[in-house]
């Protein structure tokens, strides 16, 4: 345990204190459910970006990273070249079409609506499928983030672990029912700019504390010398580290493999549906790429510095951070950077008690219980969901656990479960919705069942991680059944859901109603009878794609209709295009 000064003890306080306050200003915000859930679509790119990273990174990046970097070497960091390689993909795959079909397919907040109106399932199953997965894995990763807060708390205030628990909790609780998204954007952009200079910061401290790049190279390596072998682990037992052999293509293969996950994390998909418009996207994903970049690369050499800088090893290598920054700096200064730690592990978790909540209230009790509930009830249930997944997560965390192999599991199911079905919805436009059902149910139970499997294989037995599995098995049977059972949409989405939602001329968004069972969106909506795809081949006969090849007589997307013009040229084509809304693996 590590007792902190009264400085950073009053450091620590006030950026919590902060964080509730931050709850309390933006509680205004929150008038409808949207609001409440997707800010409204009113996210900045800056915002944007940190609030994904910020949602993404979770305790591991300050806790879990560096553990296994300190005991196995820089083999390790493999995990984090998967996991840049994911977000630029996300961003460049996923990111502008969601945040344009999610809009236009009943103004969606949540994954599961999306999918129930992508591939039109009038019978709720795939919308009750997905809500089931989302609130179950949800509920377990939830539970990893309050251990990590709870030991957080041990080991800086020497609170025992249920005291610890309890406050972080509760602090979480109370500013994600206060100002909801709107509240976690805010938060999470003052989190993600700590998590960076503290990853920054720390390593450069550690680096001029052991002498420059030379000296930290000798005492790794005096340590083992498979701790610097990126195709090599090392072994740490009995606080010694031995050469443990080499990494194997299995294990490297389940690192890189975490990249894989980021299609189907709802808690950062959701920000992708709540950025301003598409035209913010390009520079959000160079913000978020460049930011995932920073924070992983610093707190992967946190790791090795460790080794390099404490003068005993670790009984728990996931406090190497921690001792680092009380060991190396001033406590004001050692208060700020731990203060990153706790931003790490909240900002992952308020997301997800957001995500769990919007899916609980939109996918159980406005789908089956009030279909015609007002802004206020769904606010009202909201907030209590929150409550009720916070409470259950709690229970599960007393029981305790290693935070990375319970974030392992909770991410590889995400991961297979929705990652191959969301980027089928986007890319494949006559997948049926069997299709969806199949490959969602093939990756949640591939990766439940996983460690049951994987030993009856017998000569093919691997020990891979279930994210690999998953995810194939998944896309396997998206692709088998999406193309023989079912019908596909009747509904074409490839082309004609590429764009922005429609402005009107005074400036607002047009109002979309339901998908209805004649083929398009009800009379007050727009996709219907009057105002629909008609044999011109667009919308309608006066405003649709016409003979000149864009809305109206202008041929284009003209400033009436939308007041701004084309997409970036590099990204989306010319300007006078679409409107510019624009476990560490298993060891």
């Amino acid at each position: 345990m590590i007792t902190l000064t009264i400085p950073a003890m009053i450091t620590f306080g006030v950026f919590l204190i902060a964080m509730v306050m931050i709850g309390v200003m933006t509680h205004g915000e929150t008038s409808t459910f949207e609001d409440f859930t997707v800010g409204g679509r009113r996210l900045t790119a800056p915002v944007a970006a940190l609030s994904a990273g910020a949602s993404d990174m979770s305790g591991w990046l300050f806790l879990g990273l560096p553990g296994a970097v300190y005991m196995t070497g820089i083999g390790a960091t493999w995990i984090a070249v998967g996991l840049i390689v994911g977000t630029y993909l996300n961003w460049r795959l996923v990111a502008p079409r969601l945040r344009t079909y999610t809009e236009q397919a009943g103004n969606s907040v949540t994954l599961s609506s999306y999918l129930e109106e992508r591939f039109e399932d009038r019978s709720h199953v795939l919308r009750s499928l997905s809500a089931v997965v989302t609130v179950v894995f949800f509920t377990v990763y939830v539970a990893s983030g309050l251990i990590a807060g709870g030991l957080l708390f041990n080991e800086i205030f020497g609170a025992d672990f249920e005291t610890g628990l309890t406050i972080f909790a509760v602090v979480i609780v109370v500013y994600t029912i206060l100002g909801g998204f709107t509240a976690l954007s805010i938060t999470h952009s003052i989190q993600g700019t700590l998590m960076f200079l503290a990853a920054i910061a720390l390593p450069l401290v550690a680096l001029w504390k052991v002498g420059g790049p030379g000296a930290l190279h000798d005492a790794v390596t005096d340590a083992s010398p498979a701790l610097l072998d990126p195709a090599a682990e090392a072994s740490f037992a009995d606080n010694v580290w031995t050469a443990g052999g080499p990494l194997g293509t299995v294990a490297m293969i389940s690192l890189l493999a975490w990249g894989l996950g980021y299609f189907g994390q709802p808690h950062i998909l959701s920000r992708f549906m709540s950025i301003r418009s598409t035209r913010d996207i390009p520079r959000a994903r160079r913000l978020g790429v460049s930011w995932a970049a920073v924070v992983l690369a610093g707190a992967s050499f946190i790791g090795l510095a460790g080794i390099a800088v404490l003068p005993d090893p670790l009984d728990n290598p996931e406090t190497v951070f921690i001792e680092l920054a009380t060991l190396l700096v001033n406590p004001w200064i050692a208060g700020i950077l731990l203060v990153a730690v706790l931003a790490a592990i909240k900002s992952t978790v308020d997301s997800q008690l957001l995500v769990s909540a919007t899916s609980l209230t939109e996918d159980f009790y406005r789908a089956f219980v009030n279909r015609r509930a007002s802004d206020t009830s769904l606010l009202l249930v909201g907030r209590l969901s929150v409550v009720a997944v916070a409470v259950v997560a709690y229970v599960i965390a007393l029981s305790g656990g290693a935070v990375l192999d319970i974030v392992a599991y909770a991410w590889a199911g995400f991961g297979a479960a929705f990652g191959p079905v969301v980027l089928l919805s986007l890319y494949w436009p006559g997948m049926t919705a069997a299709g969806a059902k199949a490959g969602m149910v093939t990756g949640a139970l591939t990766v439940f069942l996983w460690d049951d499997i994987d030993p009856l294989l017998g000569p093919l037995q691997t020990g891979i991680y279930e994210m690999v599995p998953g995810v194939l098995a998944a896309t396997a049977a998206a692709l088998v059944f999406g193309t023989y059972v079912g019908r596909p949409p009747a509904r074409t989405w490839k082309g004609t859901m590429e764009h922005a939602t429609p402005i009107s001329r005074a400036g607002q968004r047009e109002t979309v109603t339901a998908y209805d069972t004649a083929g398009g969106y009800g009379p007050a909506g727009g996709y219907g009878a009057a105002g629909g795809y008609g044999p011109a081949g667009g919308y309608g006969t006066a405003e649709g794609y016409g003979p000149a090849g864009g809305y109206g007589s202008a041929g284009g997307y003209g400033a009436g209709a939308y007041g701004e013009p084309g997409y970036d040229a590099p990204d989306y084509g010319p300007s006078q295009g679409p409107p510019q809304h624009q476990d560490w693996w298993r060891s």
